[in-house]
């Protein structure tokens, strides 16, 4: 986690997997799309193939199954900057999920604290919980919230 950070409140995610990542997230995706929340998804990987796939086989409605899919879901760091500086300047929330290993998601962290002016973009930190097994524990402890299959929950 990064000490100039200008967000008030620090999520996290941990996930085993693409499918595991995304059971996580959609939910809490599908909420904010549907509280007009602009989601960017800053990722190692593309993950369309295991979004659609998933999408196919989940119950939620095809207009909300349309929204997630308008998500891009692609491998492209520089798209997705550009996505938040205009959703900065259009004064639009966002929630941005930044999945990765543990120095791409401080690469990306630093990065976007020069682009973000918002301080109610939220930022979600999601870990391959592959790559930092011994860690987790430290990693937790510097956010506010977790981000899990039932939605965000307080660190205890």
């Amino acid at each position: 986690m990064i000490k100039d950070d200008k967000r008030k409140e620090k999520l996290c995610l941990f996930f085993a997997s693409d499918y595991h990542f995304e059971m996580i997230s959609l939910p809490y995706i599908n909420e904010c799309l549907n509280n007009n929340k602009k989601v960017i998804v800053i990722t190692e990987n593309d993950l369309n193939g295991t979004v659609n796939k998933l999408l196919s086989n989940i119950n939620l409605k095809e207009e909300e199954k349309k929204k997630i899919s308008k998500i891009d879901w692609k491998n492209n760091d520089l798209n997705k900057f550009k996505e938040i500086k205009d959703a900065n300047i259009e004064g639009k929330n966002a929630v941005i999920f930044i999945k990765g290993k543990k120095t791409y998601i401080e690469n990306m962290n630093k990065n976007i604290n020069n682009w973000i002016k918002n301080e109610d973009t939220r930022i979600i930190d999601c870990y391959d919980v592959n790559e930092i097994q011994n860690d987790v524990h430290e990693i937790a402890s510097k956010y506010n919230n977790l981000l899990s299959t039932s939605g965000v929950e307080k660190m205890v």
